[in-house]
């Protein structure tokens, strides 16, 4: 077993985050390849919020007047004039069509409109493509983040400490700049242009509240979601402008939100409570950089002891559960598993929460093929793949994929496993990036499928 949870250790490691709380907005980080071309997802399947209107008016004043370090934000703000966007920096070859259809949806879902100019064109939005060494050298625990009042890195570096990139001085945003790593994996710095551009646009805070959003540092979301789309509408109403206090946004935005969004008035109101800051820094130390795994397995038990002491069964409480999963697996894949199930128990009856069961299964399905378990491999893969698809992950569709081909061969149907990891590569390169990777996250599930094959060789002797 210990060998088994070695195994397993890697692929947890893989699902590990990177949380911060920053003062401003932040998102938590091709050669021809021998795996064939990369695949890239094509369409969007934004659900329609499935949560009440006056639910979501508290997330709207929360996410626009506070900033993810948990200070107060005075005003509501928004860019009052049309939107120009340029991009500079290095050259990545997903970045322009990942782009486009980004811009491409925010005309169409939430009614914003972004032109595109020349990289030496005025613009009141610059996206900047650097090297991660350097983002890092300035906030090491962001992989991507945005500032208002500046043109490029440089000029941030050199007033990183004045008041004109503090948010809450802002009457009303006139430029932002958004730095994103050019050297991480495509989905990385997709995930990044979402989370970034949405919050340059609009909401500054992020809530781990939200069970269906971006908008949270779980990063459990990659995507913008029906809600990020919904709250972003809100944001350019006709019925809001810049400078206006909590107060009187709170008096406007039901309005809003009604006329936006019918369905959700008739919705009954279930509110969460508040998160706990102390929640959220052990959530933070579990999985971000720079600690031991002594200090990271402390923090996980923390958080799951405080969702418990907090009463929750919603997806805070199965994230908890998957953390201290994903900190277990590689010393005791036993107890991982029951932390595990007791994630999908935690959301078993909460709507909307599809993607929070995605990943637990994926650590499950990872254990039965291990023990051999190819029926149940498959039974849980085949339910979770179209998930992945519908939220647009495709490291966790690549890994869901690998497992499914893997307990095909051990089931012996050699072409059908064949087939399914040849289509697996294809999204292995844009969710894990270059080649190496790849074939570490292939080699990894294979190692598992080949513990079950030396267990099964061992019983028979």
């Amino acid at each position: 077993m210990r060998a088994l949870a070695l195994i397993l250790g890697l692929l947890a490691l893989a699902g590990c985050a990177d949380l911060s709380a920053p003062d401003g907005p932040t998102r938590a980080a091709q050669p021809e390849s021998s795996f064939g071309p990369i695949k890239t997802f094509t369409r969007a399947y934004p659900q329609t919020p499935q949560r009440a209107n006056s639910d979501m008016a508290r997330d709207f004043l929360d996410l626009h007047f506070r900033l993810e370090s948990g200070r107060e934000s005075p005003r509501f703000t928004r860019f009052e004039e049309p939107l120009r966007m340029r991009v500079i920096g290095r050259t990545v070859p997903t970045l322009e069509p990942d782009l486009t259809r980004l811009t491409d949806r925010l005309r169409r879902e939430a009614g914003i409109t972004i032109t595109r100019v020349g990289a030496d064109e005025p613009a009141n939005i610059t996206v900047e493509v650097v090297r991660s060494d350097r983002i890092q050298r300035i906030l090491p625990s962001a992989a991507c983040f945005v500032v208002p009042n500046v043109d490029n890195l440089s000029d941030y570096a050199g007033s990183r400490r004045s008041r004109d990139v503090d948010w809450t001085r802002l009457t009303q945003r006139d430029k932002v700049a958004l730095f994103v790593p050019a050297d991480i994996s495509p989905q990385e710095l997709r995930d990044c242009l979402h989370e970034e551009l949405a919050q340059a646009l609009g909401p500054l805070n992020d809530l781990y509240r939200l069970p269906d959003s971006v908008f949270n540092d779980d990063n459990v979301h990659t995507v913008l979601t029906g809600f990020d789309m919904l709250m972003l509408r809100a944001t350019y109403a006709p019925e809001l402008r810049s400078g206006m206090d909590r107060e009187t946004v709170a008096r406007i935005i039901p309005g809003v939100l009604a006329r936006l969004n019918p369905g959700g008035q008739s919705r009954v109101a279930r509110p969460l409570p508040p998160t706990p800051r102390r929640w959220s820094r052990e959530i933070e130390a579990a999985l971000g950089p720079g600690r031991s795994y002594e200090s990271r397995l402390s923090a996980a038990v923390a958080a799951r002891r405080i969702a418990i002491e907090e009463g929750w069964q919603d997806h805070r409480r199965a994230f908890s559960e998957y953390t201290l999963g994903l900190m277990l697996q590689s010393y005791d894949a036993t107890s991982a598993q029951a932390n595990y199930a007791a994630a999908l128990r935690a959301i078993a009856q909460t709507p909307g929460t599809a993607i929070y069961r995605a990943l637990p299964t994926a650590q499950t399905a990872a254990f039965a093929l291990a023990l051999g378990r190819a029926d149940r491999v498959l039974d849980q893969v085949d339910s979770q793949i179209p998930v992945a698809q519908r939220h647009e992950n495709a490291s966790l569709l690549a890994t869901l994929m690998m497992l499914k081909s893997e307990a095909l061969a051990l089931q012996g149907r050699t072409e059908a496993s064949r087939s399914v990891r040849l289509d697996s590569q294809g999204w292995a390169r844009y969710g894990f990036g270059p080649d190496r990777a790849v074939q570490a996250r292939l080699d990894d599930i294979a190692a598992l499928a080949g513990y079950a094959s030396g267990q099964a060789a061992a019983r028979t002797q």
